[in-house]
């Protein structure tokens, strides 16, 4: 064959391959435009008719092209029929949840037309929703057994135009998320921007809807929410929120990087109030959820979970006594066990894992002008059966912590708290432990708070257990220490500054300070201890100051901050004074007997 042949080859075959896809391009076109009213009312009857009626699509164009198997929806809103749910809740049939979806474009890749029309299955590759704007709501609907199931499944339902359903993946991508509760006397809303949630494979067939290993007919729904920034309303916080990740196939809720800022320093913040308000400085590394039920979540609201690890995180809290105490405030209320009631979504943890928490809680002082400040280093441990869950409280009504820290970063301390968890009186129990520890270490709370210097003391060990309720705790003490001395200092009202009261140290130490325990020649010394909590106090207070009425009782004179440490240095001076008259007459007495 000569060249000029086979040049006039190609050319007849080129210009056959090019009639052939001028005719597909044209029949693509012409079948794309006559299927568009054909798709356009199928999908709206798909999902009308789907929905029990329940929803409606409308958009305002559509384009579709039957070569590359794609579609685009354009201008979409979703909505549900009030009607048709409040029908459809009196039958007991209605969803725990509906939808209200506003978007400007859905697109639909690689549907297999082919496969769809003659093998009736349904299979696309993805769909993918841009930054839509999604209402969830979520309304209270008590089913019956036997209606927890619809009469139909929802194969059942399309069975007759179709034998499966697959869709690869679902993509939602920066939505506008709020999530709206209409379950209680008022009205609640949530909202969350840039939110991605991805679906991963969702099959409906005969077997998928048996298929254990799936979640709603899928192998997994997921969803990131990253770089949630906020002010609180009182705009005396910022919140930051690094990543809020989940996923249904891993049964995990991961939280990173969460923090609550104040907008103020301590006591500008302080100073903002007419009343003591507490001012919370929170840094969570990572919070995380294991074992989540996502369905009981989704179906009755209750999250249910195996385990919620907190940690890294440090947690500071601070407080000036410079203005007055809330008049109408009692701080019992929020008892972890109290506060826990108080919460409107029932909550089944079974074990709360903290990990290196770092703890600090320092008050202001306007008797020294200073701030005194108490520090649990690396809390870690276990609390177990975290619930306010009626059901599970019927059958274990007790949380119990078991917690390991380092006081003032230094002591080894143990702690075990256990709450009941039903009894309206807020009862609990607590004991603990302290290892070898320098009083000097409390310095910062006994200068500052107590106007007491520390200025030796060296403790061998702490034992002391207490039980209380929402007014009080009283309990026993046991402490073993050495070479314990203490100055006593002035106020600093008249902004001088604090200075020694060196001869009412000298008294202190000379008549009421018990240097050591045991004394040479006499049993260990134990005490009781009983405290009653005021309003303002929290629940953490009432537990160390119980404690610190004993370690006071023990060691003769008061080392701890009282709420007026001035007054205490004058009951220190009336019980020196008081310890002295006893002693002459003592003396006294023993010279009489002598004579």
């Amino acid at each position: 064959m000569t060249a000029q042949n086979r040049n006039k080859l190609w050319v007849w075959i080129g210009s056959i391959v090019g009639g052939l896809i001028l005719i597909l391009a044209f029949a693509a076109m012409y079948i794309s435009a006559h299927l568009k009213p054909i798709v356009s009312e199928k999908i709206k009857d798909g999902v009308y008719n789907g929905s029990h009626h329940l929803y409606k699509i409308d958009f305002k164009s559509i384009n579709l092209n039957v070569i590359t198997g794609s579609l685009a929806l354009r201008d979409v809103t979703l909505k549900y029929d009030t009607a048709v749910f409040d029908s459809l809740k009196l039958m007991k049939l209605a969803p725990a949840h509906t939808f209200e979806v506003k978007l400007k474009k859905l697109q639909i890749t690689r549907v297999g037309l082919l496969t769809a029309y003659f093998k009736k299955r349904i299979n696309v590759n993805e769909i993918r929703l841009d930054k839509p704007s999604i209402n969830m709501i979520f309304n209270k609907v008590p089913k019956e057994k036997d209606t927890i199931k619809p009469e139909k499944s929802l194969y059942e339902q399309i069975s007759k135009t179709f034998k499966s359903v697959r869709i690869h993946s679902v993509r939602i991508v920066d939505a506008d998320f709020d999530y709206i509760n209409r379950s209680g006397a008022k009205k609640t809303k949530n909202s969350v921007k840039h939110l991605d949630i991805s679906v991963k494979d969702f099959l409906l067939d005969s077997l998928s809807g048996n298929d254990t290993s799936r979640f709603y007919y899928t192998k997994d729904v997921s969803f990131q929410l990253a770089g949630y920034k906020s002010v609180t309303k009182d705009k005396m916080y910022s919140m930051k929120v690094d990543t809020i990740s989940g996923s249904a196939a891993s049964k995990k809720i991961t939280v990173k990087g969460f923090k609550l800022t104040p907008l103020y320093d301590e006591l500008t913040f302080a100073r903002k109030y007419t009343i003591q308000k507490d001012r919370y400085d929170l840094a969570f590394s990572k919070i995380e959820f294991n074992g989540v039920d996502f369905i009981g979540l989704n179906t009755d609201q209750k999250l249910h979970a195996r385990a919620l690890k907190i940690g890294p995180a440090n947690v500071e809290v601070f407080m000036s006594r410079e203005s007055p105490a809330p008049a109408n405030l009692d701080k019992g209320r929020n008892y972890p066990h109290m506060a826990l009631k108080r919460l409107k979504l029932p909550i089944k943890i079974d074990t709360v894992k903290l990990t290196n928490v770092d703890v600090r809680y320092a008050e202001y002082n306007p008797a020294s002008k200073k701030t005194g400040a108490v520090e649990f280093k690396s809390v870690t441990g276990d609390i177990v059966n975290v619930t306010n869950d009626s059901v599970k409280l019927a059958k274990n009504n007790h949380a119990v912590a078991d917690l390991n820290t380092l006081l003032m970063g230094s002591g080894k301390m143990n702690v075990k708290i256990d709450f009941n968890l039903t009894d309206k009186n807020a009862a609990f129990t607590y004991s603990g432990s302290l290892g070898k520890f320098d009083f000097k270490k409390l310095n910062s709370l006994a200068k500052n708070l107590g106007l007491v210097e520390i200025e030796s003391g060296n403790v061998q060990r702490v034992n002391f257990k207490a039980t209380g309720n929402l007014r009080s705790a009283s309990g026993s003490i046991s402490m073993l220490y050495t070479n314990l001395k203490v100055k006593l200092l002035s106020d600093n009202i008249d902004g001088e500054g604090t200075k020694e009261k060196g001869f009412l140290s000298f008294l202190a130490n000379a008549v009421l300070v018990k240097d050591q325990n045991p004394l040479k020649g006499e049993a260990p010394r134990t005490a009781t201890m009983t405290n009653t909590r005021i309003n303002s106090a929290s629940f953490f207070n009432l537990m160390w100051k119980t404690v610190f009425v004993g370690i006071k009782d023990i060691v003769g004179v008061g080392i701890v901050p009282e709420k007026n440490p001035v007054k205490q240095q004058k009951v220190i001076a009336k019980k020196i004074r008081e310890q002295k008259r006893e002693d002459r007459r003592e003396a006294r007495r023993a010279k009489r007997a002598k004579n």
